[in-house]
Order: structure tokens, then sequence, then C-alpha cells
């Protein structure tokens, strides 16, 4: 969270396998809670929510190989006292990506999980993106606005 008021625009990225399974990293972030979180971050100046995703990506897990990848909606936290704003992004990865853990100041761990059971608590923004693309209703306080259909 932004403590100075402006805006967030963050962007997350689901990583699905061919198995379905999904990537989730542990985000144990010194003065947050702890909870579970799609690769992904702030959009920097002059970045699209795509450039943004795969810079995010590369950084957090070292995964670089992306297939299919595309913008699935925008997501926003209107209970939030600032203005939350998400780009929800979906890359299909190879059966063997690993995640590397390259931010360990950040993340304890990444993990692929079943779609099915995904792990809680989830990060607030990962949620939304998740039910976004799992075709449930949006969290509380979050809407979603769909761009491509969800696969």
């Amino acid at each position: 969270m932004d403590n100075t008021g402006q805006p967030i625009i963050g962007v997350g990225a689901i990583l699905v396998r061919p198995d379905g399974a999904v990537l989730l990293g542990y985000r144990d972030k010194p003065g947050e809670s702890a909870c579970w979180c799609l690769p992904g971050g702030h959009v920097d100046a002059g970045e699209s929510f795509e450039t943004a995703a795969v810079r995010e990506i590369s950084e957090e897990t070292g995964i670089t190989e992306l297939q299919r990848f595309k913008l699935l909606a925008i997501t926003q936290n209107l209970n939030s006292a600032v203005s939350i704003v998400t780009g929800a992004v979906i890359a299909h990865v190879n059966q063997d990506a690993e995640a590397l853990l390259l931010e360990p100041e950040v993340f304890a761990e990444w993990c692929w999980f079943s779609p099915g059971s995904l792990p809680t608590p989830l990060f607030p923004a990962s949620q939304a993106v998740l039910a976004h693309w799992q075709g449930h209703e949006s969290p509380t306080g979050w809407q979603t606005y769909p761009i491509a259909p969800v696969e």
C-alpha cells in the first residue's frame, strides 16, 4: 500500500502450466500481513500492463518463457482510501517452469496450486484477479472490467 495517498497501478500475472496449476508466492513482507499472491507489482510510468507483467515475472521468479500472453481484465478496489487499479494478465508456461526465489525479502516461497485448491489468505488484488479468471464474482469492494475472454 502506498502511504502517500497517490493512486496505485499494479499488475497481477496468472501463470498457468499445461496441467492447469497456477503459480503463487508466499508474500512475507515486513510491515504487511503474510499472504499468497500472484507474481506482479507496480506498473512503472510509461509501461503497459503487459510490459510491467513481463518485467515483474522475470524479477520475482526468473521465468521468461511465456506463451499466449494477454490482458484479461482490469480490477479496481473501491473500498480503499487511495485508488488501486490492477491489470490482470494471463500467460501459459511450460510444465517444467521453475520459479526461483529472487526476492527473499518479499517472498518466502513459490508454489504451484490447482485452481480448485488455492491457498488462503490471498493478497486482495490477487484474489480479485483470480476470482475473475475462475468465473466467480469479484470480492466485496472490488469491481472487475473484463477485456478478453477467460480461457
